[in-house]
């Protein structure tokens, strides 16, 4: 059962996460204007002398600049997330998803020892009939040597406003874990539940989906005195019980 945690930035913070039992420390580069960030480069570097791995999301996607991040970063692996759907079905998936299947393409081609993870949005309040999770994953998993399921927010039809622009992820909520197993059912490569996780529900998670790994981001951060998660600062103590959750039920599950 692999564990995964981002918005791990530094390498203390990569210290921490491995010490409690993560396997893939992912960090996020914000910001194409501002892309080198050292930090971000010794915390990946820091992963490569352990058994875990790194993995870095960028919130860009032009094919230059990915590249040249790529090779400036050298991660283990490349996460990319992006919204495939934004409420339009007026062109076919395959035209939509061929500029990023052609992305894919090209960080197979030139940085051959880079996995691939890629997003499969799945909505948190839509007629799943309707929303092709399956039929993006065909299009993407030749291209692609994992995937993550993460929440879509919906609004009446089609894509509501999401926490980052343009991209998929920390909504703070579950995805249809229903969906999520069928993908998991469907796929020929590993599936990564993610979504809304919590040391408090990813037994239940894991038991209902059977992921090969989950993955946690704003539910294992710290909180503020509002009770609401902070951007990039890490509870460990919630990310060691989310690690030793994911243990049990691969262990109860024989997974």
């Amino acid at each position: 059962m692999i564990t995964q945690i981002y918005e791990i930035q530094t390498p203390a913070e990569a210290s921490a996460a491995i010490a409690a039992g993560v396997d893939h420390i992912g960090s996020v580069v914000v910001s194409q204007d501002k892309w080198k960030v050292p930090s971000i480069r010794e915390t990946i570097r820091l992963v490569a002398r352990t058994a875990a791995k790194s993995s870095l999301i960028l919130l860009y996607n032009q094919q230059d600049l990915v590249c040249e991040s790529l090779a400036y970063y050298q991660p283990d692996m490349v996460h990319l997330c992006e919204n495939l759907v934004d409420g339009r079905f007026d062109v076919s998936m395959d035209v939509r998803c061929r500029r990023l299947v052609e992305l894919q393409q090209r960080i197979r081609t030139d940085f051959p020892k880079i996995e691939i993870m890629r997003t499969i949005p799945i909505p948190d309040a839509m007629n799943l009939a309707e929303f092709p999770f399956l039929e993006l994953a065909k299009i993407f998993e030749p291209v692609s040597d994992y995937f993550l399921t993460d929440t879509l927010l919906q609004a009446n039809a089609g894509s509501g406003v999401q926490p980052v622009d343009g991209f998929v992820g920390i909504t703070g909520k579950t995805c249809d874990w229903a969906a999520a197993r069928e993908l998991v059912q469907s796929s020929r490569i590993p599936v990564i539940l993610a979504g809304g996780l919590s040391c408090e529900n990813v037994y239940e998670g894991i038991r209902s989906v059977r992921p090969a790994g989950v993955d946690s981001c704003t539910l294992t951060n710290a909180i503020d005195g509002g009770g609401i998660p902070i951007r990039f600062q890490k509870d460990f103590k919630k990310v060691a019980k989310f690690v030793a959750e994911a243990r049990r039920a691969a262990t109860d599950f024989l997974l």
